[in-house]
Protein backbone atom coordinates (compact mmCIF):
# COMPACT_ATOMS: atom_id res chain seq x y z
CA UNK A 1 0.00 0.00 0.00
CA UNK A 2 1.44 3.37 -0.98
CA UNK A 3 2.13 6.00 1.65
CA UNK A 4 -0.60 8.23 0.22
CA UNK A 5 -3.22 5.48 0.36
CA UNK A 6 -2.11 4.54 3.86
CA UNK A 7 -2.42 8.18 5.01
CA UNK A 8 -5.80 8.49 3.31
CA UNK A 9 -7.05 5.34 5.03
CA UNK A 10 -5.75 6.59 8.40
CA UNK A 11 -7.61 9.89 7.98
CA UNK A 12 -10.84 8.16 6.95
CA UNK A 13 -10.56 5.74 9.89
CA UNK A 14 -10.00 8.65 12.30
CA UNK A 15 -12.89 10.53 10.69
CA UNK A 16 -15.30 7.65 11.24
CA UNK A 17 -14.13 6.82 14.78
CA UNK A 18 -14.40 10.48 15.82
CA UNK A 19 -17.83 10.83 14.23
CA UNK A 20 -19.12 7.70 16.00
CA UNK A 21 -17.69 8.90 19.32
CA UNK A 22 -19.30 12.36 19.04
CA UNK A 23 -22.58 10.97 17.75
CA UNK A 24 -22.89 8.71 20.80
CA UNK A 25 -23.25 11.87 22.90
CA UNK A 26 -26.68 12.29 21.29
CA UNK A 27 -27.95 9.19 23.11
CA UNK A 28 -28.53 11.50 26.07
CA UNK A 29 -31.77 13.34 25.22
CA UNK A 30 -30.65 16.55 26.96
CA UNK A 31 -27.39 16.60 25.03
CA UNK A 32 -29.25 15.85 21.78
CA UNK A 33 -31.79 18.64 22.40
CA UNK A 34 -29.03 21.11 23.34
CA UNK A 35 -27.14 20.46 20.10
CA UNK A 36 -30.37 20.57 18.05
CA UNK A 37 -30.99 24.04 19.48
CA UNK A 38 -27.42 25.13 18.72
CA UNK A 39 -27.72 23.80 15.17
CA UNK A 40 -31.03 25.61 14.59
CA UNK A 41 -29.65 28.88 16.00
CA UNK A 42 -26.66 28.37 13.70
CA UNK A 43 -29.05 28.34 10.72
CA UNK A 44 -28.90 32.13 10.93
CA UNK A 45 -30.87 33.43 13.91
CA UNK A 46 -27.83 33.77 16.18
CA UNK A 47 -25.83 35.58 13.48
CA UNK A 48 -28.64 38.07 12.78
CA UNK A 49 -28.77 38.87 16.48
CA UNK A 50 -24.98 39.45 16.50
CA UNK A 51 -25.31 41.79 13.51
CA UNK A 52 -28.08 43.68 15.32
CA UNK A 53 -25.79 44.01 18.37
CA UNK A 54 -23.07 45.50 16.14
CA UNK A 55 -25.61 48.00 14.81
CA UNK A 56 -26.76 48.87 18.33
CA UNK A 57 -23.17 49.46 19.43
CA UNK A 58 -22.00 51.39 16.36
CA UNK A 59 -25.22 52.64 14.80
CA UNK A 60 -26.26 52.14 11.22
CA UNK A 61 -22.94 53.57 10.06
CA UNK A 62 -21.93 49.92 9.99
CA UNK A 63 -24.57 49.13 7.38
CA UNK A 64 -21.74 48.22 4.99
CA UNK A 65 -20.89 45.27 7.22
CA UNK A 66 -24.28 43.81 6.36
CA UNK A 67 -23.32 44.08 2.71
CA UNK A 68 -19.90 42.51 3.44
CA UNK A 69 -21.61 39.64 5.22
CA UNK A 70 -24.16 39.21 2.44
CA UNK A 71 -21.41 39.09 -0.20
CA UNK A 72 -19.21 36.81 1.90
CA UNK A 73 -22.14 34.54 2.72
CA UNK A 74 -23.12 34.33 -0.94
CA UNK A 75 -19.54 33.54 -1.94
CA UNK A 76 -19.24 30.93 0.84
CA UNK A 77 -22.54 29.34 -0.19
CA UNK A 78 -21.42 29.08 -3.81
CA UNK A 79 -18.14 27.45 -2.75
CA UNK A 80 -19.66 24.86 -0.45
CA UNK A 81 -22.53 24.02 -2.82
CA UNK A 82 -20.05 23.45 -5.66
CA UNK A 83 -17.92 21.26 -3.41
CA UNK A 84 -20.96 19.30 -2.24
CA UNK A 85 -22.10 18.79 -5.83
CA UNK A 86 -18.69 17.55 -6.97
CA UNK A 87 -17.67 15.46 -3.96
CA UNK A 88 -21.15 13.98 -3.28
CA UNK A 89 -20.00 12.60 0.06
CA UNK A 90 -22.94 10.98 1.85
CA UNK A 91 -23.74 12.08 5.35
CA UNK A 92 -22.46 9.81 8.14
CA UNK A 93 -25.93 8.60 9.19
CA UNK A 94 -26.61 7.51 5.60
CA UNK A 95 -23.56 5.24 5.46
CA UNK A 96 -23.05 3.89 8.97
CA UNK A 97 -25.89 2.22 10.85
CA UNK A 98 -24.34 3.01 14.23
CA UNK A 99 -24.70 6.75 13.58
CA UNK A 100 -28.10 8.15 14.40
CA UNK A 101 -29.59 11.19 12.74
CA UNK A 102 -30.31 13.83 15.35
CA UNK A 103 -31.62 16.67 13.15
CA UNK A 104 -32.92 17.00 9.61
CA UNK A 105 -30.24 17.96 7.08
CA UNK A 106 -30.67 21.11 5.00
CA UNK A 107 -29.25 19.41 1.90
CA UNK A 108 -28.16 15.97 0.70
CA UNK A 109 -24.38 15.87 1.02
CA UNK A 110 -21.86 16.11 3.82
CA UNK A 111 -18.66 17.74 2.53
CA UNK A 112 -18.02 20.49 3.60
CA UNK A 113 -20.06 21.76 6.55
CA UNK A 114 -21.91 24.91 5.49
CA UNK A 115 -22.98 25.65 9.08
CA UNK A 116 -19.37 25.66 10.22
CA UNK A 117 -18.25 27.70 7.20
CA UNK A 118 -20.78 30.42 7.99
CA UNK A 119 -20.14 30.31 11.74
CA UNK A 120 -16.41 30.91 11.30
CA UNK A 121 -16.94 33.50 8.56
CA UNK A 122 -19.45 35.60 10.49
CA UNK A 123 -17.46 35.30 13.72
CA UNK A 124 -14.32 36.52 11.96
CA UNK A 125 -15.98 39.45 10.17
CA UNK A 126 -18.14 40.68 13.07
CA UNK A 127 -15.37 39.94 15.57
CA UNK A 128 -13.08 42.25 13.62
CA UNK A 129 -15.63 45.05 14.09
CA UNK A 130 -16.53 44.41 17.75
CA UNK A 131 -13.82 42.20 19.30
CA UNK A 132 -15.76 41.99 22.59
CA UNK A 133 -18.40 39.88 20.78
CA UNK A 134 -15.80 37.18 20.26
CA UNK A 135 -16.38 36.07 23.87
CA UNK A 136 -19.86 34.99 22.75
CA UNK A 137 -19.30 34.11 19.10
CA UNK A 138 -16.20 31.91 19.40
CA UNK A 139 -17.74 29.43 21.87
CA UNK A 140 -20.97 29.43 19.87
CA UNK A 141 -19.08 28.72 16.62
CA UNK A 142 -17.31 25.82 18.30
CA UNK A 143 -20.64 24.46 19.53
CA UNK A 144 -22.10 24.76 16.01
CA UNK A 145 -19.18 22.76 14.63
CA UNK A 146 -19.54 20.08 17.32
CA UNK A 147 -23.32 19.96 16.86
CA UNK A 148 -22.95 18.93 13.23
CA UNK A 149 -21.01 15.82 14.27
CA UNK A 150 -23.05 15.00 17.39
CA UNK A 151 -26.22 15.09 15.28
CA UNK A 152 -24.73 12.66 12.73
CA UNK A 153 -24.73 15.19 9.89
CA UNK A 154 -20.98 15.62 9.31
CA UNK A 155 -17.62 13.98 9.70
CA UNK A 156 -14.82 15.93 11.44
CA UNK A 157 -13.09 16.54 8.10
CA UNK A 158 -16.29 18.17 6.78
CA UNK A 159 -16.20 20.53 9.75
CA UNK A 160 -12.45 21.23 9.50
CA UNK A 161 -12.71 22.07 5.79
CA UNK A 162 -15.85 24.16 6.41
CA UNK A 163 -14.05 26.14 9.12
CA UNK A 164 -11.01 26.65 6.90
CA UNK A 165 -13.15 27.86 3.99
CA UNK A 166 -15.10 30.16 6.33
CA UNK A 167 -11.88 31.72 7.60
CA UNK A 168 -10.56 32.18 4.05
CA UNK A 169 -13.80 33.77 2.84
CA UNK A 170 -13.82 36.10 5.88
CA UNK A 171 -10.18 37.14 5.37
CA UNK A 172 -10.77 37.82 1.68
CA UNK A 173 -13.88 39.83 2.57
CA UNK A 174 -11.99 41.90 5.14
CA UNK A 175 -9.10 42.38 2.71
CA UNK A 176 -11.52 43.60 -0.01
CA UNK A 177 -13.59 45.73 2.40
CA UNK A 178 -11.81 49.01 1.43
CA UNK A 179 -12.59 48.27 -2.23
CA UNK A 180 -16.29 47.76 -1.39
CA UNK A 181 -16.33 51.08 0.48
CA UNK A 182 -14.99 52.90 -2.59
CA UNK A 183 -17.49 51.21 -4.92
CA UNK A 184 -20.47 51.67 -2.61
Amino acid sequence: MSKIRHAQKAVLDWDLRSCIYLNHWSENIRVANFFKLISRLGDGIFWYVMLAVVWLIHGLTYFLQAIYLLLASSFGTIIYKLLKRHTVRPRPYQVHQVIRLGERPLDHFSFPSGHTLHAVMVTTVLGSIVPALLMIMLPFSLLVAISRMVLGLHYPTDVIVGATLGLLVALITLWLAPVFEIIL
